[in-house]
């Protein structure tokens, strides 16, 4: 079955893998979008608990929980319990009770994993990855890469690692157990869509470079640029790119945001402000009911010439900001097919006493137009679907469909 979740890159060598370092950015360690006003990412943030409850107001609430709690001290065959544990299922039942996938709880060990130090160079197999679903799913293979060599393709879902059940495994730390030595093999069991049963793949490491931008000049001196994920240098290589390409004049450009999983938001307004010269990026909405308002910033790049973005079902929360910016405001047209739908705004919270952590979604965003895009995403003004066909001939209809418009607009 086809996931649709995050994504970040796997042995990706540059810092937009760092979590509690870098939670600037929006999808820090499976990059998730982030909030200027409030401390903290989309993501991951390191904060302390701002409120306390009063016990009086849950004595009685309580009561069946602390009954329950002796019933297994009293009862439970093998004894004696361990109460840390019984603790940190209690916080990790609380937290899934929320029926939010977005939420959940890390245990101590997965947190300080989760939260270690990534900077500097970085071997793995050179996928993008999707890291919010229930496994870690493959979103694009890095052409040339270990990953593509062996045959992986988009919604590959990781359902083991040498053997290594990801039931339950947050993605994320599923992600950390691909990494590995250059020239290392690590085997993966995939359940891949229409094939009945999961199946090995061994794949050899790497030491994987890739920048989060590509740009080319098209037929029809038409300029195209596809940003990969809302990273930390992303804006600069974006302007980098632009200025490239601006110089050639061209007569359109398509920005490509298809498997794009998001990012820092910071980066998603400087991204979109190169394609609008004012007005709303975003409205960000918090639970209190406090709302605020992101706009563009000044001196774009591309801000008149006509426009084209593509997306798909794989892109999400920042690459949705940028996507429902542009189509808010008219800038330009998306084509493609209905974005992801990530539009709410994540906290991780450090608990007490070295327990770990919660990750709780606190806000949601809304596009200029204040539509909510949460769990519906962006319907694209012009359809165009990619079959597996399509794929296998390595045909690209979306692009030639964005192309066409482009053409037809002189």
């Amino acid at each position: 079955m086809k996931s649709k979740t995050w994504m970040t890159a796997l042995g990706i060598a540059v810092a937009v893998l760092l979590l509690a370092g870098a939670c600037s950015a929006g999808f820090v360690a499976g990059w998730y979008l982030q909030p200027q006003s409030k401390t903290g990412t989309a993501g991951n943030v390191l904060l302390s608990p701002q409120a306390t409850v009063d016990p009086t107001d849950t004595t009685s609430l309580f009561k069946p929980f602390w009954e329950a709690w002796q019933i297994v001290h009293d009862y439970y065959v093998d004894r004696p319990v361990n109460d840390e544990v019984l603790m940190q299922g209690a916080i990790r039942g609380m937290i899934a009770a929320l029926g939010d996938k977005h939420s959940s709880y890390m245990d101590p060990f997965e947190y300080k994993d989760a939260t270690a130090d990534l900077s500097g160079e970085y071997e793995g197999i050179g996928a993008w990855v999707n890291t919010e679903g229930d496994f870690l799913t493959i979103s694009e293979p890095m052409p040339g890469s270990p990953a593509e060599k062996a045959g992986l393709i988009t919604g590959d879902q990781i359902i083991k690692i040498n053997g290594e059940d990801m039931t339950g495994v947050l993605p994320e730390l599923a992600r950390r157990k691909v990494l590995g030595p250059a020239g290392s093999t690590v085997i993966l069991t995939i359940q891949r869509e229409g094939v009945e049963t999961p199946f090995d793949v061994s794949v050899t490491r790497a030491a994987i470079k890739v920048s989060s931008v590509d740009s080319k000049m098209l037929e029809n001196n038409i300029a195209y640029v596809k940003v990969r994920n809302f990273g930390d240098q992303t804006d600069e290589e974006l302007a980098t790119a632009l200025k490239a390409l601006m110089k050639n004049k061209p007569t359109g450009m398509i920005l490509d945001l298809r498997n794009n999983p998001g990012g820092s938001l910071n980066t998603a307004i400087s991204v979109a402000s190169e394609f609008i010269s004012n007005g709303v990026i975003l409205y960000e909405e918090y639970g209190d009911g406090t709302r605020q308002t992101h706009e563009a910033l000044q001196g774009g790049l591309a801000t008149d010439i006509p426009l084209v973005v593509l997306v798909n079902e794989f892109s999400a929360s920042a690459s949705e900001v940028v996507a429902g910016a542009i189509q808010d405001s008219g800038r330009g047209t998306l084509v493609g097919v209905t974005t992801y739908g990530k539009g709410s705004v994540q906290q991780w919270i450090p608990l007490s006493g070295n327990e770990g952590a919660v990750r709780v979604t606190v806000a949601h965003w809304l596009t200029p137009k204040e539509r909510l895009i949460n769990d519906v995403g962006l319907t694209p003004d012009v359809e165009v679907k990619t079959t597996d066909a399509d794929i296998k001939a390595k045909l690209d209809p979306q692009l030639d469909a964005a192309i066409k418009f482009l053409v037809e607009k002189k």
